[in-house]
């Protein structure tokens, strides 16, 4: 459909809406773009802004009500398809580096770290509330990447020594009623 322009910067990541509609993007100007894909030609919808560095990685729920946006600033934002911000997720020290929705959509999983800073956890959020619901350790290397599995019984977080301090390259699978590692996947050099 063509070139979408509007980043002053490096884009990080995007995210199509359930239904197609819309695409969320996220970069290293500190923004989130939205793009309305329903018409012959792209259109900028909206730019969301509030975080305080990159956006890192954006993902939408089941049902596109809300759009998850993670950031280097160490905070997980939820925004409503109109760009209404809904929510700050605090509680990371280090750079969020992913976010993901549960599958019914009543949790959120953000993957945190960064060079010299020790967080290199997945933590679980509740939508509703935006608090907390645990901090899952484990990794010795940043949380890079996070997904739910379709049931949403278990949460995947990889991990990778990006600065070549020794660290393990992995992806651990959390289960997310007992908040513990089930196994850890290991083979990637």
């Amino acid at each position: 459909k063509g070139t979408l322009t509007g980043h002053s910067s490096l884009v990080l990541s995007v995210a199509f809406s359930p239904d197609g509609k819309t695409l969320a993007s996220g970069s290293s100007d500190k923004t989130v773009k939205l793009w309305d894909l329903s018409g012959g030609t792209p259109v900028e919808k909206g730019t969301l802004k509030g975080h305080s560095e990159a956006v890192s990685s954006v993902a939408w729920n089941h049902d596109g009500s809300l759009l998850a946006s993670g950031s280097y600033d160490g905070t997980v934002r939820l925004w409503t398809p109109d760009g209404q911000e809904k929510g700050t997720l605090r509680g990371h020290s280090a750079a969020v580096n992913s976010v993901a929705f549960s599958p019914d959509s009543k949790y959120v999983a953000s993957g945190s770290g960064a060079f010299g800073r020790s967080d290199n956890s997945v933590r679980i959020w509740e939508v509703a509330t935006g608090k907390e619901v645990c901090s899952l350790k484990g990794h010795d290397c940043p949380v890079l990447s996070v997904a739910y599995s379709p049931d949403g019984k278990f949460v995947a977080s990889a991990s990778g020594d990006i600065y070549g301090n020794g660290g393990t390259n992995c992806v651990k699978i959390w289960n997310v009623e007992t908040m513990e590692e089930k196994c850890t996947l290991t083979g990637h050099s």
